[in-house]
């Protein structure tokens, strides 16, 4: 639903981006099962002002379609390994379906044996990851998520690109207060926030990656054609290999690498597997749980205390602000996406 227009912006409710989502989604063949979490996770990507990981990703989301493997009725089912672990194969459509029946079964495993793994396998991923961890840290747990993508960055020292951007995602549940989430990739940048630098013709900062030749640059289309960064030099490069191989080789699940190779030019969003892993502090935490959860609350409000503020707090700010504001859409990306449903 439409609720004010601006010469500028359109203003949505969180219904209404979902409904635009849909249309787009659904009119090209994606199954209404696959496109609904996918066009959730947009919404509440725009909602909290992320808008990297909002509509401006629908264009690409077509172009995944378009791979000659992607399923557009992917029909994931998960399959139990054994008491703590949980395999789905998402069937080589979205991530989210599959991430959302899997859920079904991590929660209650974790809750009875403490710690549980989700392997999601062969699934098209090209959303954030935190609103999987608000899922899982809803229920009272605490969450670890990460991925490989596309061999898009170089690792510290070289100049070719062989590692993924990367994302790792951790959530702590939190009683009186929304949960303590962190959400980034190891490369110094989102490959989305360098391409945006690049359609608004502006420099990208020293360190975000270097061009073709392996050469620093602040051109943000040598970096796209060349290879991003690790953020940190050698200590991100370090974690991204951390993650290639847990969510990985570690699940029978592709490299960065392998996640290119199958791409095969397609540029279409990579295929891999993402593992997902909740721990229940009730169980874990044996008796001294409340003694734990007011640790854990004195740890964040010391960041308080010193001004210093907690990742993930300028979402909640802004999610708060768009209940009562609505969604704020660039005109320009919102005239794209209804000229998509036109067409």
């Amino acid at each position: 639903m439409n609720l004010q227009d601006a010469r500028d912006e359109v203003v949505l409710s969180v219904e209404g981006v979902i409904d635009l989502a849909m249309k787009v989604l659904t009119q090209d063949g994606l199954s209404p099962a696959q496109a609904q979490p996918l066009a959730r996770a947009m919404a509440w990507a725009e909602r909290d002002d992320c808008r990297s990981h909002g509509l401006q990703r629908l264009p690409g989301c077509l172009d995944t379609m378009r791979h000659p493997r992607f399923n557009r009725n992917a029909d994931p089912i998960p399959e139990e390994v054994s008491a703590a672990v949980t395999r789905i194969d998402a069937d080589f459509g979205y991530s989210l379906l599959a991430f959302e029946r899997g859920l079904e079964m991590l929660v209650p495993k974790a809750k009875a044996m403490g710690v549980s793994i989700l392997a999601i396998n062969n699934c098209f991923h090209s959303t954030a990851l935190w609103p999987e961890i608000e899922a899982i840290t809803a229920h009272g747990l605490a969450a670890l998520i990460m991925n490989p993508s596309h061999s898009w960055v170089a690792p510290a020292g070289g100049t070719a690109p062989i590692l993924g951007t990367n994302p790792i995602a951790f959530g702590w549940p939190r009683k009186d207060h929304p949960p303590y989430v962190f959400d980034f990739a190891t490369s110094a940048a989102a490959r989305a926030e360098i391409a945006r630098h690049r359609k608004e013709n502006k420099p990208i900062p020293v360190g975000w990656g270097v061009d073709s030749e392996g050469r620093p640059t602040t051109d943000p289309a040598a970096v796209l054609s060349g290879a991003m960064l690790t953020f940190g030099g050698h200590k991100g490069s370090a974690l991204a290999t951390m993650v290639e191989l847990l969510a990985g080789p570690l699940i029978g699940g592709p490299t960065s690498l392998q996640s290119m190779a199958f791409d095969a030019g397609a540029k279409a969003a990579p295929c891999h597997a993402e593992l997902v892993i909740a721990f229940n502090p009730a169980l874990l935490g044996g008796e001294t749980v409340e003694h734990n959860h007011a640790a854990a609350e004195a740890l964040f409000a010391a960041f308080g205390v010193q001004g210093a503020r907690l990742p993930s707090e300028r979402r909640y700010r802004a999610r708060q602000r768009s209940v009562t504001e609505g969604i704020r859409v660039d005109r320009e990306l919102y005239d794209r996406i209804l000229s998509l449903v036109a067409g």
